[in-house]
């Protein structure tokens, strides 16, 4: 028997292991996010849900990586990775 294929694209680290990570780091998503000037707590959790490119940033600098360490399927086309700056140019650009 053949083996299955395999996808080129490296799973996200699950969210909860982001989480643990941050806090294993002595800090939470909240005060990351009041750190960086946001008045919602709230507002990191939202790159859970969806891309978000300076979230990303903010999280992976934090845990001393890179933001498509984390979160690989984001980062990835068929030409191989994206850079932060082409991403967030895309979406700056979105009418």
């Amino acid at each position: 028997m053949s083996k299955p294929k395999t996808h080129s694209i490296t799973k996200d680290m699950h969210h909860q292991d982001i989480m643990a990570a941050i806090r294993k780091k002595g800090a939470s998503l909240a005060g990351l996010a009041r750190h960086h000037g946001y008045k919602n707590p709230r507002t990191l959790n939202s790159v859970f849900r969806a891309p978000y490119p300076k979230a990303e940033r903010i999280i992976a600098e934090f845990l001393d990586m890179r933001p498509e360490e984390i979160w690989p399927s984001r980062y990835q086309d068929k030409r191989g990775f994206k850079s932060i700056t082409e991403i967030a140019d895309k979406q700056l650009h979105v009418a």
